[in-house]
């Protein structure tokens, strides 16, 4: 079936079928149900009140719903945001952190206008593997203070909460997993009273809706200068976890979705959440794969009612929600962790015929992503380290091989592969100046210049020649090629 027949049936599908209805309506309340204590954890790296995080988690999701590009994809208050804008809060106020969230969504909107988005396709495999796996180990180690220094009950009840979500799908796929678990693991500890670290003991939980309104800043030019680094960073770091989440949110429903309406909706998203006085956010992966991969969401209706359903839980079932024990929603993020992990990608059969060199790039984007907790800074390293490998892996691929004519007046160097700034480094030492013939041809029929470095080494090499009073000839360079050597060469102050 064809993309777009698939597209259209996922449309009458959500629209008439029950069962898809269900499932979209059960994701958004699981989803809901394990976004209050992150939204509130996010509150508090921050520096702000719970509530802030929780309107900020409301709205972006809300919005996203709406004007997102990645159907199901949950956006909410995020880490990632709240470490960047964190230091604003600190030093300069709320008013300002405010500012700064409408001043991201403004950049992101521009960002996503110009087409930053096409920049997903320069990420290699390597690099989104390793995503996946830190992101992984993120959720994992971020449940670890909650089973530290904790009462005895929490840890069979994690225990148990796991076991439900592992046998539970075997007797029905009906109800959620993560939601039987979270209920039945809440009405055990309420009815034998049994005392845990509850989703109450996070922080209280907001009672009335967000009231939208300005920033609580001066309108001067001191002010944008103070907030547009803050908001540039948040608005880089944001774009990045929302397309590599909506890239791998593509991989696992096996569709396309539009990242540049995402880019630019995750700017409506935290310019709205701004006016509402949120903290803004981006795409959160570990909700995400709660409402894609665990409870099977596919449509953009999950998303909307994870926020609808967050405010509900908060102001009319604040007491009930309080209760919820924090092993139930720890269990839940252990599953999400564990499924979430590439197994696949550390078996031993996997690592024996994979390119060390994409082991390595692998390996550094996890070591940078869990050393500084931030999967932006990961993906950038990751991605710069493939790079690298490659050029270093390319630049040996142009071969320089020589034929002397029978008259010993001229030689014919052939050289194959692709030039560019790694291989025509070499390339300079390949010819042999002093001992040659007078007339040279260097044969480029079986090669393409890429950059200004390889004209540069052709016209080294042709002055190297000159100062021994011989001649070059370069024959052989396909358009593309004899187009930048044209235009390129004797500008570039050859053999200085």
């Amino acid at each position: 079936m064809s993309p777009a027949a698939r597209l259209r049936g996922l449309k009458s599908d959500w629209l008439s079928d029950p069962k898809v209805w269900r499932t979209e309506v059960l994701a958004g309340l699981v989803v809901a149900l394990a976004l209050i204590p992150e939204a509130i954890s996010f509150s508090i790296i921050a520096g702000v009140d719970p509530a802030i995080g929780l309107f900020a988690s409301f709205t972006m999701a809300v919005v996203i719903s709406v004007v997102g590009g990645r159907r199901a994809m949950i956006s909410a208050a995020t880490g990632a945001v709240a470490l960047v804008i964190a230091p604003l809060n600190r030093e300069h106020g709320f008013g300002y952190l405010v500012a700064a969230v409408i001043l991201a969504g403004v950049f992101q909107i521009v960002l996503g206008a110009l087409g930053v988005a096409r920049l997903m396709r320069f990420i290699p495999r390597s690099v989104m593997v390793g995503f996946v796996n830190s992101l992984a180990i993120l959720i994992f180690m971020a449940q670890v203070p909650e089973m530290h220094n904790v009462p005895w009950p929490v840890y069979p009840l994690i225990i148990g909460g796991l076991a439900l979500m592992v046998f539970f799908p075997k007797i029905t796929t009906v109800i959620p997993a993560p939601l039987v678990s979270i209920v039945i693991l809440t009405v055990i500890t309420v009815a034998a009273g049994i005392a845990v670290p509850t989703v109450g003991d996070k922080g209280e939980l907001p009672s009335s809706l967000p009231v939208p309104g300005l920033p609580d800043v001066p309108f001067t030019l001191d002010t944008l200068t103070t907030i547009a680094p803050y908001a540039f960073a948040m608005a880089l770091v944001g774009l990045m976890e929302s397309l590599m989440t909506a890239k791998l949110v593509d991989e696992i429903t096996d569709t396309h979705s539009n990242k540049t309406r995402e880019s630019i909706g995750q700017g409506i998203a935290n310019v709205v959440t701004g006016f509402f006085g949120g903290m803004g956010g981006c795409a959160m992966i570990g909700q995400t794969m709660i409402n894609v991969k665990v409870s099977g969401a596919r449509t953009r209706l999950s998303t909307f009612l994870a926020g609808a359903f967050l405010m509900v839980l908060c102001i009319v079932f604040g007491p009930v929600v309080s209760d919820i024990p924090m092993a139930a929603l720890v269990a839940v993020m252990v599953m999400v962790s564990f499924a979430t992990f590439d197994w696949h990608s550390i078996a031993p059969r996997t690592l024996k015929r994979m390119p060390a060199g994409e082991i390595a790039v692998m390996v550094v984007t996890v070591a940078c992503v869990v050393a500084t907790h931030n999967l932006a800074i990961g993906v950038v390293v990751g991605s710069v380290t493939a790079m690298v490998v490659f050029a270093k892996r390319v630049a040996h691929f142009a071969d320089v091989s020589a034929v002397v004519d029978p008259d010993s007046t001229t030689v014919v160097y052939r050289v194959t592969g692709e030039l560019f700034f790694a291989s025509s480094n070499d390339l300079v030492g390949q010819f042999q100046y002093a001992s040659d013939p007078q007339r040279v041809v260097i044969d480029l029929s079986g090669a393409h210049v890429w950059d200004a470095s390889s004209v540069a080494a052709l016209d080294a090499i042709a002055h190297k020649y000159a100062q021994r009073g011989k001649t070059v000839e370069i024959i052989g360079l396909n358009t593309p090629s004899a187009d930048l050597h044209g235009r390129l060469s004797g500008e570039l102050a050859a053999g200085h």
